[in-house]
């Protein structure tokens, strides 16, 4: 069996390494004579499982005790309504658009509620962060939302621009979350879809401030309000079991290759390779994103000629690189550069990259 260098932006690459011990655990976990698939969610084996991930989770992030964890399901987007039916409490709040995500947050916002658009980097292309200068903020806004990692566009926001605005900040992290160290204590309220870096589609993490439950109107649905399900450790309904399962692998994993300060430091070496490989090549690839706020997981480029996009991708597929084509609409290419990828795995992109440039430049 030959695996591929899979670049793919979501459902994204998993560490061989978790997918070999599911393999194995898949017919018998630990003498339970089932697989994690067919156990009962409330038996000891399952709820085992369930406490470890969580204790795991809390350890990497330094998640403090004042703090819900939450393993749902709906994905981001569904958490792009059901914050506002929990946090708005008939008051307004504010977004930050910076990409395709905050931008649809924000749309299903105004869906629910009163919400206003503190900043809006639309005319850039969404190739930058706003400044200062640009974004108006409510001080008595019930919440500001940020996505603080755009996939679509490879824009991310450094720890050291995540301020104290006076309002719970609210965080849809999904693809950057556990690449790197992350001041929990910063946020009202962290969301994530698992697909990315945290394990397989069908899980999505809250992690909520306490003071933020029991704030939802009696009249959304008891399986949206965050309070009931915090009072259910996410046992209202069925939860996602095996994704969840396969996260607390991942977040094993994840404390094997020294937390996340360990993978901070490889993650900041497959970003500069490849970086650098875009900015030698020339102008043969480029990036748009400003320098300062460049992604470290999603790397958005462009070849200098659009007519060898077909062809740069049916090489990469040739020589076993996939998931480069940039979402539709944006064009272009992508590299997903999460946990999961390899330092090797990025090495073969560069020496793709750089041999397809010196073959067609």
């Amino acid at each position: 069996m030959t695996r591929i260098w899979n670049f793919s932006a979501g459902p994204a690459a998993l560490p061989e390494e978790v997918l070999r011990q599911a393999q194995e655990e898949l017919l018998d976990w630990q003498g339970a004579g089932c697989s994690v698939m067919e156990m009962s969610h409330r038996g000891k084996e399952f709820m085992s499982i369930l406490a470890r991930a969580e204790a795991d989770l809390r350890e990497l992030m330094g998640i403090p005790e004042q703090y819900k964890v939450l393993f749902l399901q709906g994905g981001a987007t569904q958490q792009f309504a059901q914050i506002p039916m929990n946090l708005l409490a008939g008051r307004s709040a504010d977004y930050i658009v910076t990409g395709s995500w905050s931008k649809k947050a924000f749309q299903e916002a105004q869906r629910i509620g009163n919400v206003r658009c503190a900043a809006n980097t639309a005319e850039s292309g969404f190739t930058r962060l706003p400044t200062a200068e640009e974004i108006k903020l409510d001080p008595f806004a019930a919440y500001l939302h940020v996505c603080t990692n755009e996939t679509i566009h490879g824009v991310e926001i450094p720890a050291e621009r995540i301020a104290d605005t006076g309002v719970p900040l609210v965080a849809d992290m999904s693809s950057h979350i556990l690449s790197r160290p992350v001041n929990v204590e910063k946020f009202g309220l962290i969301y994530a879809g698992a697909q990315k870096n945290i394990g397989p589609s069908g899980v999505t993490l809250v992690i909520v401030h306490r003071d933020l439950l029991g704030m939802a109107p009696l009249n959304i649905p008891t399986v949206m309000d965050y309070a009931v399900m915090a009072e259910n450790d996410s046992m209202l309904n069925t939860p996602p079991t095996f994704g969840i399962y396969i996260a607390g692998l991942v977040f094993q994993w994840l404390k094997r290759q020294g937390g996340l300060a360990g993978i901070d430091a490889i993650n900041a070496e497959k970003a500069r390779i490849l970086y650098e490989c875009i900015e030698n090549s020339g102008g043969f690839y480029t990036n748009p994103v400003d320098p300062d706020c460049r992604s470290r997981m999603n790397v958005p480029f462009v070849l200098a000629d659009a007519a060898l996009d077909a062809p740069f991708l049916a090489a990469a597929k040739d020589a076993g690189v996939l998931g480069l084509k940039g979402h539709k609409s944006v064009g272009g290419m992508r590299a997903s550069i999460y946990n999961a990828v390899s330092l090797a795995a990025v090495q073969a992109l560069v020496g793709f990259m750089n041999d397809f440039a010196k073959r067609n430049g």
